[in-house]
């Protein structure tokens, strides 16, 4: 009986040794796991700030796609392709995103520049209907489909779209991190994929249903003041929706002609850079602020200047040739 006590309290006396051991892990598993998490979470917050400029138009391009469709299917609408987003950042473009960055490292650099100039023809083609408006198709395509129909269509488009801004997002945010680690880059990714998913598609649905809440108030209203708020929300929002499309405009250029400068650089080409940034000194003489505003300037021109070269381009060849490889895609949109 007393050999059993002996080896029950040698047990014991294992257990609590063992359980210090494993106190000792978990402090330096914490320890190293906050490190690593502060720099993922910094890297997170590089990589959104540097893909302001597509978020923001991505948040002003979406409310046209429920334009002309029921009210209540305005939150279901902005539901589906904020789920076909998430699935498009996190399933397709994450993996993808890590796997060139792993075995292609080299083609990051002109997949962001492509995505960059795309941003400057979008941008570019925005500036160019100021000046040779063409007209809207919603009402006509309103009158010719059904309301199913439409919706479908709409979101179709707006799912192709976002696909295309998702995957700039996506590799604006690998060019940001400094980690080496694979996995840190997709967490980093991860973070930055539903961070922006639902920050802009949360922002959508209040901007869509703005208006409609400011119906609410100026009818329901128990004071003058409310009401009057709410008809004063009604009678803003096409001035709000008009400011974050010319905003999300500039940010295309601005961070198109960004990426273009900067990838040249990289390439090895350093002479737009050295150029944008020695004006912004000889302007800035060290404010901060006024150097970033030139250089800003600068870089939204040369994406304007890049869009414009672009627009012919594409509408004269890319455009044709596409329609030639894929017509039925051509006659799908027009129904």
């Amino acid at each position: 009986m007393s050999g059993l006590l002996a080896l029950l309290d040698d047990v014991a006396a294992i257990a609590k040794l063992a359980a210090a051991q494993v106190d000792d892990i978990a402090g330096q598993a914490a320890k190293v796991g906050a490190k690593v998490g502060a720099g993922v979470l910094d890297d997170a917050a590089k990589a959104g700030a540097k893909a302001a400029g597509v978020v923001i138009d991505d948040a002003a391009v979406t409310p046209k796609y429920v334009t002309g469709l029921p009210a209540a299917r305005e939150l279901p609408i902005i539901w589906k392709i904020a789920r076909a987003s998430f699935f498009n950042k996190l399933v397709i473009l994450l993996p993808l995103a890590i796997l060139l960055d792993t075995f292609l490292p080299w083609i990051v650099t002109p997949l962001l520049m492509l995505g960059g100039a795309y941003l400057c023809f979008e941008g570019a083609e925005k500036v160019w209907h100021l000046f040779r408006p063409h007209e809207e198709s919603h009402a006509q395509e309103a009158e010719t489909l059904d309301a199913a129909h439409l919706e479908e269509t709409r979101v179709k488009g707006a799912i192709k779209t976002d696909f295309i801004l998702s995957a700039e997002i996506m590799t604006l945010a690998l060019s940001t991190i400094e980690s080496d680690d694979w996995l840190s880059k997709a967490l980093v990714l991860a973070m930055v994929a539903i961070g922006i998913t639902a920050l802009v598609y949360g922002a959508v649905a209040l901007l869509v249903k703005m208006d409609d809440a400011g119906l609410t108030l100026s009818r329901i209203g128990r004071l003058a003041a409310t009401r009057a708020f709410g008809r004063g929300m009604v009678k803003a929002m096409p001035y709000l929706m008009k400011l974050i499309s010319t905003v999300g405009t500039l940010a295309m250029l601005w961070v198109g002609g960004n990426i273009i400068v900067h990838g040249l650089e990289v390439l090895g080409w350093h002479w737009p850079y050295d150029t944008i940034h020695h004006a912004a000194e000889a302007v800035g003489q060290g404010n901060g602020l006024l150097e970033w505003v030139v250089v800003a300037t600068l870089d939204g021109i040369v994406g304007l200047a890049l869009g414009l070269l672009l627009i012919p381009l594409v509408t004269k060849a890319i455009a044709p040739v596409f329609t030639r490889l894929f017509p039925e895609k051509q006659a799908g949109s027009a129904h």
